[in-house]
């Protein structure tokens, strides 16, 4: 991740870059700052004083107005399924697309769908960039790739979360969030069909234990304030 982090350090926090051995690697008790919640991953026992949990980052947008097209949307009908995989791209984004949204409509679902917005249709408004902690609240429900990010927001909107995990830790996050009970059991976006997500949406939709654990979950993210307790961790941490 050097070459994407030395920039931002160099440019704009004004820091040394990052070698091999940089400051975030060397030192051996340097602090570390988890920005997750406890509540969605609970603090295991052996971990060192130095590594503090601090509850999730949120960077919340209350100025965002929605466009008069998604406005009139979400007005028009039922709650709709979001359904985006963020920088992940489907093997065939085309063939994905259609999977979609005939899973959705086999299930009665509309959906909000992240790509070209002038492939929208009546019963699917297709979205190029909103925020997520102002839009996953008003959906029955969320589908996405597992990002520690669009799962943060997803889980503290307190709607059912389906993950589709491409790599990396989106499959460990998807876990999770079937573990807490708040989305179905992980659906891997190689086994994606018009079956497999249409039984997956069912579920997500229409199981009452996953909607309450969800909203419980949701209830509690929004009681943390990850961002004030990692500022007082860094204070605590001032010479």
């Amino acid at each position: 991740s050097r070459p994407f982090l030395n920039p931002w350090r160099r440019e704009d926090l004004k820091l040394p870059t990052m070698g091999l051995r940089g400051p975030m690697v060397g030192a051996r008790r340097s602090t570390v700052l988890c920005g997750f919640s406890s509540a969605v991953v609970p603090r295991p026992a052996d971990w060192p004083e130095n590594v503090h949990l601090t509850g999730y980052w949120f960077l919340d947008r209350p100025d965002w107005k929605p466009s008069g097209e998604l406005e009139a949307f979400l007005a028009a009908g039922p709650p709709p399924v979001y359904v985006g995989f963020g920088s992940m791209a489907p093997r065939d984004p085309a063939a994905m697309d259609h999977t979609i949204r005939a899973a959705l409509r086999r299930e009665g679902l509309r959906g909000v769908l992240m790509g070209d917005p002038a492939t929208s249709e009546d019963d699917m408004i297709v979205v190029s960039d909103v925020p997520h902690g102002r839009l996953f609240p008003e959906m029955a429900a969320v589908v996405h790739h597992g990002g520690a990010g669009t799962t943060a927001e997803s889980l503290r909107a307190g709607v059912p979360t389906l993950v589709c995990p491409f790599f990396g830790d989106q499959p460990f996050w998807a876990d999770r969030v079937h573990a807490l009970g708040a989305g179905p059991a992980a659906l891997p976006i190689g086994r994606v069909t018009v079956e497999t997500l249409a039984a997956a949406l069912r579920q997500a939709v229409t199981d009452p234990r996953i909607r309450e654990n969800s909203a419980q979950l949701g209830r509690v993210l929004h009681a943390e304030d990850g961002v004030a307790r990692a500022c007082e961790t860094l204070d605590v941490l001032q010479p």
